[in-house]
């Protein structure tokens, strides 16, 4: 039984750490790294970021694959992706570094941290009205592992959270929204908008000049989910308008974002570098681990992803 990591190694720990951690998880597994795969036909298991598939040899006997990408949009529909499982790795919690990322964002936008800022450089000793929790409504778009516990957070910090999410479901503890038709009530109760949703046809672009114009005026965003969920032409003419009066955007189009980007100044915007989240070897390891234990046992794999969906 071996597993073949294709470039995380590279970007995630080193190889000496990957191996070292299943050890202790899975000593049965053999762990190679690629582009050194030994006998194809050994590979059971791949766990791989931003795949060439062009590159990669057939695995007769691949059973499963792992994706530590951020999205699956850009190899999903692979002619020569390997007709196997493909899952994620996201730890079953969420990831604490998703977490305290987006309450801050949260808090500090609705603290007006960006306007303090300025009156700082000015010199300004201002005084204005601060909102109370109550009273600022947060909206999550996408409801997974990586939002749940930041809102659960907000929430009994006592802001009203809701989400908006593609499927019906039940949830005792945030009030949910779903389908496009639901859309709109749902953004024109929300405040600050959290975007963690996955990238798919229906989801891109989902930020425009239509839905911003669907917000409360002087509402906010932080995204999160993928740089091509906002149109940017359409966010920076929100914010020029007033309708919108911040953007914080750790995900952007393309990346990194040009230098001639009008964001990199926009004064009512925070660009971040795509750092919201950087996962361990371990919480990667965890989950993989997780995986290959319930299949070898007979279950399903965990975590799977509907190539039909994207996600």
């Amino acid at each position: 039984m071996a597993l073949l990591v294709v470039d995380l190694d590279k970007h995630i720990g080193n190889a000496a750490s990957w191996r070292d951690t299943f050890a202790g998880l899975l000593p049965g597994l053999e762990v190679r790294f690629w582009p050194e795969p030994g006998n194809v036909a050994d590979i059971e298991y791949l766990a791989f970021m931003r795949p060439d598939f062009d590159a990669l040899p057939a695995f007769p006997n691949l059973k499963l694959m792992f994706s530590r990408s951020a999205g699956v949009e850009a190899f999903v529909n692979h002619p020569k992706l390997p007709k196997v499982p493909l899952c994620k790795v996201e730890p079953q919690d969420g990831d604490p570094m998703m977490t305290e990322y987006v309450v801050m964002h949260v808090l500090r936008l609705h603290r007006d941290m960006p306007g303090y800022a300025i009156a700082q450089a000015n010199r300004e000793w201002r005084r204005t009205t601060i909102v109370r929790p109550e009273q600022r409504r947060v909206g999550f778009l996408g409801l997974g592992k990586m939002a749940k516990a930041p809102a659960l957070i907000l929430k009994q910090l006592g802001f009203p959270v809701s989400a908006w999410v593609r499927n019906p479901r039940e949830d005792s503890d945030i009030a949910i929204y779903h389908g496009e038709d639901r859309l709109e009530p749902f953004l024109s109760q929300t405040d600050i908008a959290v975007c963690l949703l996955p990238l798919t046809r229906e989801t891109e672009g989902i930020f425009s000049a239509r839905t911003f114009a669907m917000m409360p005026k002087g509402a906010m965003l932080i995204n999160v989910g993928r740089g091509k969920h906002v149109v940017e032409a359409d966010l920076i003419a929100a914010l020029d308008s007033g309708q919108l009066s911040y953007a914080a955007l750790d995900a952007l189009w393309p990346e990194p974002l040009p230098k001639t980007s009008p964001l990199w100044s926009h004064p009512k915007v925070t660009v971040m570098p795509h750092v919201a989240r950087r996962p361990t070897v371990m919480q990667l390891a965890n989950e993989i681990a997780a995986c290959i234990r319930n299949v070898e046992a007979g279950g399903p794999p965990l975590q799977e992803i509907d190539l039909t969906l994207g996600y």
